[in-house]
């Protein structure tokens, strides 16, 4: 009996030792940390706990569901307030993830969890895009983002997604075609109250749960493409006629001459077609055999020529998203040709058979608003000076007030600054601009080309550039934190990486600079100017002394031989990276001559901790954690690196960023010692919770 006591308390122990459930995944656990601080830490949130330390799973988090060590379901609807974070992407386990009924704001994160089958954000303030990570969540079944104000066009989002089958979307500002819609098979779909419009695709009669009011579409379903028409029936040949006499068989019958005449005419006849048709069929199979190989030689030449080209006509990589091919032929090419566009740029019937039915060549389609000249000068009070936000090497950017409310910038384009070049090549690049869609990139919205003008109309970001915010305010430079800074860095890498490695081709920017990174209210990095390399194919114009301040980020292999590639863009990240770590410019003439160069000053000192040290901007104040400090360093020595080909890919750059906050997040710091302050402890707690990197 006191060995079965003994046993029993033995067994009391172990267990009243062991957690309650299973151990929860660590990166589960920062990103739910992640999640509750990005939501205020709200106190209704029974169990939840910030800095991922605590155990979701084994503490049973309200809210929370696991299957073993992974979070796999996750529903709080309690009104919570604030954004989603950034480390969402971490939960591979989470299946069903339900935050609707909130007060959410933001954006939706670039990165979602990839595995769900079930996601609604319904019913909060979330703004912007959706991002594009959803084209690759293959296992989707639910989508609801209903009741929001997201606004863009929703392009080439869902174009994979064949396991979804309840589609919500109903009550945000969405626009554009929805023709990528028409091959899901969904039982459900609403999308009434936004800004929808062209044609209702015919296969949206299959759908039986269907809500369209409230948009613009075209009165009508969408028209059927022509109808193949066979040729038309042979006329028979006339036989020669005969005077009838007494001696010719009455109509309808026939005599033993005439039954053998129409016999051997029945043998005759088709013999010769049979003669003449495949002689023609042998014609037009050598023909067309010609015609393959000339037009197999031509797109190969082709290839190799744009192959060159890092700005041109955009489709999307087929290894992450889907494309479609549509063959056109024209009269005055009779070759197949291929043209690449995303399923939300289908060609209507009419675009491609013309209204007349006739195939005809089709021209890029633009997906951006077209403006007159008189609209956008009432909107920017004729171009006014107090209307100026900025000048580049193309032009000055004007705020642009409309009468609805809506306020945009508008890009006008200096004539000077440009080649001379036809309308339809303008229009070529303005439809390649219009449809780069990422949440971290200024969307063109517009354009304008008349009376000789070129005007492009962007989303306007009213938080100044990071240049101005870096260099010519301390009060402002002061709020960029170490880990807004960290944020801003993730985000424009991020823009890069879905330039570089996602369009195909791959656009080069050529010009990134900090004066080119925009920031909203909430700290977030919007790249401006992608794209408009197409714009500039006059190399001296790039080097000219009015774009001087771009020499600061301009590799050495441009310097050297006017070469630009993604690699370049990489080089001048990396300066911007400096930037964000020491405050200063890239080129500063009033420093001392060993220091005015940036990139010439810093990159010795990347790897000394000692001297890193005193290379952080003063505006932080100490406040940074020592080893993402110097992690933030070394992707730095990455990128800034002389020769392009050791300098890593955006994609690699952006791993890096995202595990540099990961690995710091997952660590819980108690003191001032702990997280590595250089100069001194954060003096409020609210400056603690800052320091999470």
């Amino acid at each position: 009996m006191a060995a079965l006591a003994a046993a029993l308390v033995g067994f009391l122990l172990a267990v009243s030792s062991a957690p309650a459930g299973a151990t929860t995944d660590a990166s589960d656990a920062a990103a739910l940390g992640n999640l509750y601080s990005s939501w205020n830490s709200p106190s209704q949130l029974a169990g939840w706990s910030a800095g991922g330390g605590g155990d979701p799973c084994g503490a049973g988090w309200q809210g929370i569901s696991c299957s073993g060590a992974g979070v796999t379901e996750m529903l709080a609807g309690v009104g919570l307030d604030g954004s989603l974070g950034y480390e969402l992407s971490s939960l591979f386990s989470l299946k069903t993830l339900d935050l609707s009924n909130n007060n959410l704001h933001g954006s939706i994160p670039y990165q979602l969890p990839p595995n769900l089958t079930y996601l609604n954000l319904a019913t909060n303030n979330l703004s912007g895009n959706l991002p594009y990570s959803i084209s690759n969540m293959v296992s989707l079944e639910y989508l609801n983002v209903s009741h929001n104000s997201l606004s863009q066009q929703i392009g080439d989002l869902f174009g994979s997604l064949n396991s979804l089958s309840e589609l919500y979307m109903q009550n945000n500002q969405l626009t554009g075609s929805v023709n990528v819609l028409s091959g899901l098979s969904l039982t459900t779909l609403n999308i009434a109250n936004n800004n929808f419009n062209g044609w209702i695709p015919q296969e949206f009669s299959s759908i039986p749960d269907l809500t369209l009011g409230g948009n613009s579409f075209t009165n009508g379903p969408a028209p059927p493409p022509p109808p193949f028409m066979p040729p038309p029936p042979r006329r028979p040949r006339n036989r020669p006629s005969h005077p009838r006499g007494s001696g010719d068989a009455p109509e309808g019958s026939v005599s033993p001459a005439g039954q053998g005449d129409k016999k051997q005419g029945l043998q005759t006849g088709p013999l010769v077609g049979i003669v003449a048709g495949s002689t023609v069929g042998a014609l037009c199979a050598l023909l067309l055999l010609v015609f393959c190989i000339r037009n197999a030689q031509k797109r190969k030449d082709d290839t190799s020529s744009n192959s060159k080209d890092f700005v041109g006509p955009l489709s999307v990589n087929i290894e992450r998203a889907s494309n479609r091919e549509i063959p056109e032929q024209s009269p005055e090419n009779t070759s197949v040709a291929t043209m690449k566009i995303s399923p939300a740029e289908k060609m209507t019937p009419e675009r491609i058979y013309g209204k007349t039915g006739s195939m005809r060549k089709t021209k890029v389609p633009i997906t951006a608003t077209p403006y007159t000249v008189a609209s956008l000068q009432v909107a920017t009070n004729s171009f006014c000076q107090d209307s100026l936000l900025g000048e580049g090497s193309l032009g000055r950017v004007y705020k642009a007030d409309f009468p609805n409310g809506k306020v945009l910038a508008v890009k006008k384009i200096d004539s000077s600054a440009l080649s001379l070049q036809e309308e339809d090549n303008f229009l070529e690049a303005v439809s390649s601009m219009s449809r780069l869609r990422h949440p971290n990139i200024v969307p063109l919205t517009g354009y304008c080309v008349e009376h000789g003008q070129r005007l492009l109309v962007y989303e306007y970001i009213g938080n100044g550039t990071l240049h101005d915010v870096l260099h010519y305010s301390d009060e402002l430079s002061r709020k960029l934190t170490w880990n807004i800074r960290v944020r801003v860095a993730l985000g424009t890498a991020r823009a890069l990486e879905y330039l570089h490695e996602v369009c195909l081709p791959s656009v080069v920017h050529r010009n990134f600079k900090s004066s080119n990174i925009l920031l909203d209210e909430e700290h977030n990095p919007h790249l401006s100017d992608c794209g408009l390399a197409a714009l500039t194919p006059n190399t001296e114009r790039q080097v000219s002394t009015e774009v001087f301040g771009s020499f600061g980020y301009s590799a050495p292999e441009f310097a050297m031989s006017g070469i630009y590639t993604v690699k370049s863009d990489v080089y001048s990240f990396g300066v911007v990276m400096l930037e964000l770590l020491t405050g200063r410019k890239p080129l500063d003439s009033s420093r001392e001559r060993s220091e005015q160069s940036l990139v010439r000053w810093a990159t010795p000192q990347l790897h000394d901790i000692d001297a890193l040290a005193k290379m952080v901007d003063p505006a932080l104040n100490g406040m940074y954690p020592a080893k993402s400090l110097s992690r933030f360093a070394d992707i730095i020595a990455l990128c800034v690196q002389p020769e392009p080909e050791f300098r890593p890919p955006m994609s690699e750059v952006v791993q890096q960023l995202v595990r540099l906050m990961q690995r710091a997040s997952i660590v819980r710091r108690q003191s001032g010692e702990e997280l590595g302050y250089s100069y001194r402890a954060p003096e409020r707690e609210g400056d603690m919770r800052d320091l999470s990197f």
